[in-house]
């Protein structure tokens, strides 16, 4: 492995809504470098970024893959990423480690729906991003336009450095404001000539030259005082100038590209290498106790795991990028998150799908290692008697929940094996395994990811599945008071079980006054593990039911709330006042009194107004402004309520509360409405108490499956 100084190492995240050409640019840009000698193809399937067979089957991008190349003396970590935001982890996990972004505009398309949410990620994290109008050799390209777009959705800042001449199917030439020339390329793409910006062309040209002066000084006050003084910038003033604005995330020039026809890359290349920052000129990585983490080979050992991925017949791989120090072949790292030693035994430089052992990596490079014990992704890895640990990668929530089963039997612990595989490489897929709904529900980011998951499933894991809606996970309450007075009597023969309770039982709310009438000598206050409270009160006196007997009165009031009487659902925010009971000297035991708490509560319950509760989630929806009333009309079908609706640059964002129980539909209805232009997010926030026609026809429902069992 060539020695690359920390400075020459740079990381660069292409971004784009998908059909930008991403992936196909990748290649035009290795091809320039001299990694691969003959440019592949997504048609072709034998692009190197995408290499998997759900990637070739579907013609798309749906994991980040890391690409290095060498290329005058720097080395380029290329990062492609998918256009969906239904893969939003793959996308975020890439940026986190990336110093730079590259963000593709299809020059027929515009700014699209994807390109909006990808900013928004890139925002979060004021990442340096240059821009590239792609597919200018399409006839429908419309650089203006996109330029006119970009400025729009994206501010001011966006300013051109490159503009073509001849768009469309003749597409030849780019001129670049920057250096004041014209590259012209041959018809079919490949090394440009550098030649005179034609007569014509010089009047846009100095005024688009000027423009970005402008920009840059302005944004500088050094450099403004030497425009000032000068009249103008030379090109290393304008660089310098452009280099410290990405870095503040102030600044996003426009290049123009071909990745088709392999014109412009090379361009692009040369400016991450001169222009964009490295790691070690970007602000210091804090640790979660904030400690700045010095991006120096000379510093101690860490990296931060961003991604994982199982290959068949390869292992687990563990990518990560090294934030300080150095990483070598035989090191023995602490995981600050699980506290196990992990020995690095071997180390790789990635091109895809190609592993290149090396034997160390420097601070600021990305590569992988293979078979770590147990090291997941957001963890950190330091040198032993270090305590480094940097803030995890925030995962955007869940927006789709789906049961999934498998058909064949004898296979449950293999889905569940592939399940957790999904897990470790995906943070974006949660499991949950509910006892109360007895189900397994995958928790994703949309439809098409579930697509992916199931494709894995069932290809790469040789599984039969089947999905279907999660049940609802329903709660019971009560909404009045009411006490009965409950004699559990059995008689067969030698001693029987007798055992009576007298119960009231009423609406627990926060604040509630204590109970008036009644000698309290004991109280419980249990935090139900689904939510609510029972609060259970002993109001016994004279020795009425003895102190033994109450655990198993307890006991019997809790197993009738894990199954309530209305639908099975649990129950909760309840109080109870035992007042009064009677005992037998020889039949009375734990298993009659028992059985008298729990009937007790249930006929109590069934008098006491019952009401059947559904869950409610928070949503934060992030659509194009245009579409609101649309997006309005969609909510309000789904019986939610709107809390708030503000602007936030082109898009509107709205907060609602949403019913569960809508929220599958509400998705789909989302997507297909404003053509998968917005966006939201859930977390679950409170209970609500269904209507009277939904709980009669669910009671109903439940009778007659008890009925069946």
């Amino acid at each position: 492995m060539a020695n690359f100084d920390i400075n020459h190492i740079k990381n660069v995240v292409l971004v784009g809504h998908t059909g930008s050409g991403k992936t196909t640019l990748i290649e035009s840009m290795l091809f320039e470098a001299g990694l691969i000698n003959r440019r592949g193809s997504i048609i072709e399937k034998n692009t190197v970024a995408d290499y998997t067979e759900i990637e070739h089957e579907k013609g798309k991008s749906f994991f980040s893959k890391l690409v290095n190349t060498k290329w005058r003396g720097y080395k380029i970590n290329l990062l492609d990423t998918p256009g969906y935001d239904d893969f939003a982890g793959e996308i975020i996990g890439a940026m986190r480690v990336a110093d730079c972004g590259l963000m593709l505009l299809n020059a027929s398309m515009g700014v699209e729906v994807g390109t909006d949410i990808i900013w928004k990620y890139a925002n979060d994290y004021k990442l340096p991003i240059l821009l590239a109008v792609n597919q200018l050799d399409n006839e429908k390209s419309d650089f203006d336009r996109t330029i006119q777009e970009a400025k729009d959705h994206f501010g001011q800042s966006v300013v051109v450095v490159q503009y073509p001449l001849n768009q469309g199917p003749e597409f030849d030439a780019i001129i670049d404001v920057l250096n004041m020339v014209m590259y012209k390329y041959p018809k079919n793409g490949g090394k440009p000539e550098k030649v005179a910006i034609p007569e014509n062309e010089t009047e846009k040209a100095n005024r688009l030259h000027q423009e970005l002066i402008e920009t840059i000084a302005g944004n500088d006050e050094d450099l403004m005082e030497l425009y000032f003084e000068k009249g103008e910038l030379n090109e290393d003033e304008m660089k310098l100038g452009l280099h410290h604005s990405l870095i503040k995330h102030e600044i996003f020039p426009v290049f123009c590209v071909s990745g088709k026809k392999n014109m412009g890359s090379g361009r692009i290349m040369g400016f991450i290498d001169n222009v964009c920052p490295s790691a070690f000129e970007m602000p210091k990585q804090k640790t979660i106790d904030g400690a700045a983490i010095e991006c120096s080979e000379k510093g101690p050992t860490a990296i931060f795991i961003y991604k994982n991925l199982s290959e068949p017949h390869i292992g687990d791989l563990s990518f990560f990028k090294v934030l300080s120090g150095k990483i070598k072949v035989g090191d023995e790292l602490t995981n600050e998150n699980t506290g196990q030693i992990e020995r690095i035994n071997q180390l790789y430089e990635v091109e895809g799908s190609k592993r290149t052992p090396v034997n160390e990596l420097l601070a600021g490079d990305i590569g992988a290692t293979l078979k770590l014990k147990d090291t997941h992704i957001n963890n950190t890895l330091h040198e032993k008697g270090k305590h480094i640990e940097i803030e995890p990668i925030i995962f955007p929530n869940s927006t789709l929940s789906i049961a999934v089963e498998g058909t064949k039997k004898g296979e449950e612990e293999k889905l569940s094996v592939a399940l957790h595989q999904l897990v470790e490489e995906d943070p974006t897929i949660s499991i949950e395994v509910s006892p109360e709904l007895n189900q397994t529900i995958i928790h994703c980011h949309g439809e098409l990811h579930l697509a992916i998951i199931k494709w894995k499933l069932e290809k790469q894991y040789k599984l039969s599945v089947e999905f279907r809606n999660p049940k609802i996970p329903y709660r019971e309450t009560i909404q009045k008071s009411a006490e009965i007075t409950y004699r559990h009597k059995k008689q067969s023969g030698g001693s029987g079980q007798f055992a009576e309770v007298a119960m009231k039982i009423e609406p627990w709310f926060e604040g509630i006054d204590e109970p008036k009438g009644y000698n309290i000598r004991g109280k419980e206050e249990i935090n139900l593990p689904w939510g609510g409270k029972l609060i259970y009160y002993n109001c016994i006196v004279g020795g009425a039911i003895d102190t033994r007997f109450h655990p198993s009165i307890l006991k019997g009031i809790m197993e009738k709330m894990n199954k309530g009487p209305l639908t099975g659902s649990y129950v909760r925010d309840v109080r109870v006042v035992l007042y009064d009971g009677k005992m037998h000297p020889v039949d009375s035991n734990d298993l009659a009194f028992k059985t008298a708490g729990m009937m007790a509560f249930k006929e109590n319950f069934v008098k006491a107004d019952p009401q059947l509760l559904e869950p409610f989630y928070h949503i934060k929806i992030h659509g194009p402004e245009e579409l609101t009333g649309a997006i309005m009309s969609n909510i309000q079908t789904h019986r939610a309520s709107v809390e708030s609706m503000n602007a936030e640059g082109q898009f509107t964002v709205i907060t609602a509360f949403l019913p569960f129980a809508e929220m599958q539909e509400f998705g789909s209805d989302l997507r297909s409405i404003t053509q998968g232009r917005a966006r939201f997010t859930a977390k679950f926030d409170h209970y609500e108490s269904v209507s009277y026609d939904m709980q009669k026809k669910l009671v109903s429902e439940f009778k007659k499956e008890e009925e069946l069992v």
